[in-house]
């Protein structure tokens, strides 16, 4: 199965918050797939860089892409539009946007905890995204 991380998920699991078992879960099967958007990587790399350094932030961020997780930059227009026609229809974050595009691209699972930015959108019906949270 594939999967999309926010940047919420894999905090998450770095700090081994509520939820984190979930993601461990997902990174133990062999026979998942786990994607996050470069823009979403980049919200674990500066919350990484003021809890822990620049340096470990650096090495987190390579150990986790040597694992299983692939970084995707994707951002042609269809990529950027259906972002923006999300983020136009209710209260969620720009980064959450492109976490969304890229679980609709690849029909994959979103892994999120942001309930209060997801379930307003879950709420209306017309997402094409399985949204699993993971507390």
């Amino acid at each position: 199965m594939k999967y999309v991380l926010d940047s919420c998920a894999l905090i998450a699991y770095i700090r081994d918050e509520q939820g984190a078992d979930m993601v461990e879960q997902i990174f133990l099967d062999d026979t998942s797939v786990v994607l996050m958007h470069a823009v979403n990587a980049c919200e674990v790399y500066y919350d990484c860089i003021r809890t822990i350094g620049e340096e470990q932030a650096d090495t987190l961020i390579e150990s986790l892409t040597a694992g299983n997780v692939t970084i995707r930059d994707d951002m042609d227009e269809a990529f950027w539009k259906f972002a923006g026609k999300i983020k136009s229809s209710g209260r969620i974050s720009l980064a959450d946007t492109f976490a969304l595009s890229l679980a609709a691209r690849e029909d994959a699972v979103l892994l999120t905890s942001d309930r209060h930015e997801f379930e307003p959108l879950i709420a209306k019906g017309d997402l094409p995204v399985t949204i699993n949270f993971i507390r």
